[in-house]
Formats: structure tokens, sequence, C-alpha cells
């Protein structure tokens, strides 16, 4: 059964910026847009780059270690060299809270 879990808060995170956040084992990469927060896993499926520490343009990250880019909204990959995509997460706001459903 699948439930929400606060991760960050609203102040932790402006647009354009991302942040790793781990729940129940899971890394998970916490991106702020421009009308809303989505969430990916954090490890590209490539090489194991961490994409929270890849630059964002749009709705679009790069992984810093070989430049795959995913959908920060769906997880979709967008250009090699990874080959698959990486699962999303349903991200929630209550109040001030991020809460991600794991």
């Amino acid at each position: 059964m699948s439930r929400f879990v606060k991760v960050a808060t609203t102040s932790e995170l402006a647009p354009g910026q991302a942040k790793k956040v781990e729940v129940d084992g899971k890394v998970i990469a916490l991106f702020a847009l421009e009308g809303g927060y989505h969430a990916i896993d954090d490890t590209c499926p490539h090489r194991g780059g961490p994409l929270s520490e890849g630059p964002v343009e749009g709705e679009v990250v790069t992984c810093p270690w070989h430049g795959s880019s995913f959908d920060v909204k769906n997880g979709n990959v967008l250009t090699p060299p990874a080959r698959t995509g990486v699962s999303s997460y349903r991200v929630r706001v209550s109040g001030s809270d991020i809460e991600v459903e794991v």
C-alpha cells in the first residue's frame, strides 16, 4: 500500500532547483519547476549518475556524468547514452510540506 511521506518544505527549493531525498531505501530526485514539484529516481540507469546534481532546463534534467537527459515530470529518457527511463513518483504539497508517494 502506498503512502505519502514528507521529504522537504516549499522554502527549501526554488524553481529550477533539485534535491536528493531518501524514502524507505529509495533515493529520489525532487525537482521544483514553475507551477509544481516532481520526483523521479535519482540514479541514472546508464552508469548510476546522480540526477539531482544535474543541470535542469525547463522540464529536463541532464545526468552530470554522461549527458543522458530525462523528463522530470515522468522519468522518460530523452537522450542517450541511457536507453531506459526512471520511475516517477506522485508529489503533493500539504501546507508548506512537500510529500512524495512511495
